[in-house]
């Protein structure tokens, strides 16, 4: 009996038990909440479910709070090592690596010495590429640089060199977190008063990483925030330098999600294009520019509409890369094809010159045999070898040639009030011969593929970028994007004459069509060489300048053609033009196969 009983007491303790774990049917709920969904619930717990609760539920879903990714300032060289004098360097680590583009390193150098000093710092990575800065200091001078680490690079070895001292070197990881990353202009503190979230319960899936800079010492490129999901501007706006808020709005302009927690009391003194200077959020050029406003009145809180603003960041401009090793064929990534034809072998007429020559060889060579003998055979056969070989190199040399090949597409908003050219573009090559070199500016962002096969091995950033050697490889089909603001007189002229409108193609490029809208009036424009005039047309539906983009240049901008899919204001054009479009690389002597480029921008009204 009393083993009976015991029996029933454990069975029945572990149903109680089991009723009781989350999960479980007729068991305890259990999930995880954000803070600002428990407010909620704990204010009403008996009510029916809001929807400020079920899009808490949502997001809980996601992760809740923020992971700080906690730079630590590391020196060298030590007392006592080699190298050890006037300068000493410290070096940020374990920085947030973004989703693409460059990882900006932060580095201190102090010259505590009385002479002017020449610096090199140099970044070395296990694989062999090299990143580089030069600087030079004045006596006793302290100064904050950055080296910008190509994405796909997760550790490295900064070195510092100077004339007359030993080199020194700091070993360094990084921090790749997969989810989405912020960066933020200010400190943690800032950070969570502006936008409501704490840190993430270990164990937890935060909403986003964020990593933390000093908006005086931030960086001048628009390369180093390109790649991060989001950039907020955690301080008042007096505490940001003119120079930064200027590669801020260039930032936004070019595709990125700009976030203000404090506006400035003029917004359109930092961002001109705003069309709602009180809006929360609008689009701004590519991309877009937030100001926590109405969000402080909400039960979640401003974090969320920043956890969203990085949801909705898609890349600009894609580059497909090489397939695996595995899956060699005339595809690339993600089964895109090439935008070059001649990026594609021969393969029809090579196998018929093989073919050729196996017949010349097998039979043709046993007739030789059987009518001159062996000897003749024994002549002809590497003769014929030879000659083959001669038609193969004259195919390369006299089709493919030595020339650069390129096809260049691109999507460019004008800002004509500033004389500047936003452009977002992509460059599919192919070198005959190594292309070792090209310079960038540092209000352009040059993006390799995700992936990079025989990626470039050296970058220096002292002026810009510039790639100092394997840009292309020779023999070798490879696609770059480019972000790029730029300095632009590029414009369209169009007046009244007649009844119809006359336009002055002033882009710098043919135009091949487009569309215009004047007078509440849609018209075609016409085909019109660089710099000569014609008649508008009028055209009875929307407006189709996209429709003839290439389908696989289109595909490669999943984030870029929105910006010229609106509908047309009054006074907006887009146009379609060939040529090798707005982008830095276009100064470069290559032989154009293909060009598509789409232009939107005002209309210069003539007046006669």
């Amino acid at each position: 009996m009393d083993s009976r009983a015991a029996l029933a007491g454990a069975v029945l303790l572990g149903t109680l038990l089991w009723t009781g774990l989350p999960g479980v049917p007729g068991g305890t709920e259990a999930f995880a909440t954000s803070p600002a969904m428990e407010a909620v619930e704990v204010a009403a717990p008996a009510a029916p479910a809001t929807a400020a609760v079920e899009e808490a539920r949502e997001a809980a879903s996601h992760g809740s709070g923020y992971r700080e990714v906690v730079e630590t300032p590391e020196s060298f060289p030590a007392a006592g090592e080699p190298g050890e004098g006037d300068l000493k360097a410290t070096v940020r680590t374990a920085t947030l690596v973004p989703n693409r583009g460059y990882t900006p390193i932060q580095v201190t150098v102090q010259n505590s010495g009385g002479q002017p000093r020449q610096v090199r710092l140099v970044i070395h990575s296990p694989q062999g590429r090299v990143t580089e800065r030069s600087l030079e200091l004045g006596p006793r001078e302290r100064t904050v640089t950055w080296l910008l680490m190509p994405a796909d690079l997760q550790t490295g070895t900064l070195t510092l060199e100077s004339p007359g001292l030993y080199p020194s070197s700091k070993g360094f990881y990084l921090d790749g977190y997969q989810g989405a990353r912020v960066m933020v202009l200010g400190d943690v503190k800032a950070f969570e008063k502006a936008t409501g979230m704490s840190r993430a319960v270990e164990n937890t899936e935060p909403l986003v990483a964020t990593r933390f800079v000093d908006p005086h010492t931030a960086p001048r490129e628009l390369a180093a925030y390109a790649g991060y999901d989001a950039v907020l501007v955690a301080v008042p706006p007096d505490q940001v330098p003119d120079d930064v808020w200027a590669v801020l709005e260039t930032f936004a302009l070019s595709g990125g999600q700009l976030v203000l927690d404090q506006p400035p009391a003029n917004p359109r003194l930092h961002f001109p294009l705003l069309q709602d200077a009180q809006a929360e959020l609008s689009p701004y050029g590519f991309g877009s520019v937030r100001q926590f406003r109405a969000c402080r009145t909400q039960a979640q809180g401003c974090g969320m509409r920043l956890w969203e603003d990085t949801e909705r960041s898609p890349a600009m401009v894609v580059p497909a890369g090489p397939p695996p090793r595995w899956e060699r064929n005339d595809l690339l990534s993600d089964g895109r094809l090439p935008l070059l034809s001649s990026a594609r072998a021969p393969v029809g007429r090579f196998l018929l010159l093989i073919f050729l020559f196996s017949l010349a060889v097998g039979p043709g060579g046993w007739m030789l045999a059987r009518r001159k003998g062996p000897l003749a055979v024994l002549i002809a056969v590497p003769t014929l070898a030879a000659l083959t070989c001669l038609g193969l190199v004259a195919w390369s040399v006299l089709v493919d040639g030595f020339s650069l090949h390129a096809a260049r597409y691109s999507l460019t908003l004008l800002d004509r009030e500033r004389s500047r050219a936003v452009t977002v573009g992509l460059n599919a090559w192919y070198a005959n011969l190594a292309e070792d070199s090209v310079r960038m500016p540092a209000s352009s962002v040059l993006l390799a593929p995700s992936a990079p096969e025989d990626p470039p091995r050296s970058f220096d950033w002292t002026n810009g970028l510039v790639v100092k050697s394997s840009f292309l490889p020779s023999r070798s089909y490879r696609e770059w994007g480019e972000v790029a603001v730029i300095p632009s007189r590029a414009r369209l002229t169009a007046r009244k004459a007649d009844g119809a409108v006359q336009v002055q193609n002033a882009l710098g490029a043919p135009l091949q069509g487009g569309t215009l809208k004047l007078d509440g009036q849609l018209w075609r424009l016409p085909e019109l060489a660089d710099g000569a005039e014609g008649r508008a047309t009028p055209l009875d539906g929307e407006n189709d300048a996209l429709a003839d983009l290439h389908d696989e240049a289109r595909r490669r901008f999943p984030g870029a053609v929105t910006a010229l899919e609106q509908d047309l204001g009054e006074g907006t054009f887009v146009a379609r033009l060939g040529g090798r479009g707005f982008t830095p690389t276009a100064v470069m002597d290559v032989e154009l196969e293909a060009a598509q480029h789409l232009v939107r921008g005002q209309v210069e009204e003539a007046r006669r």
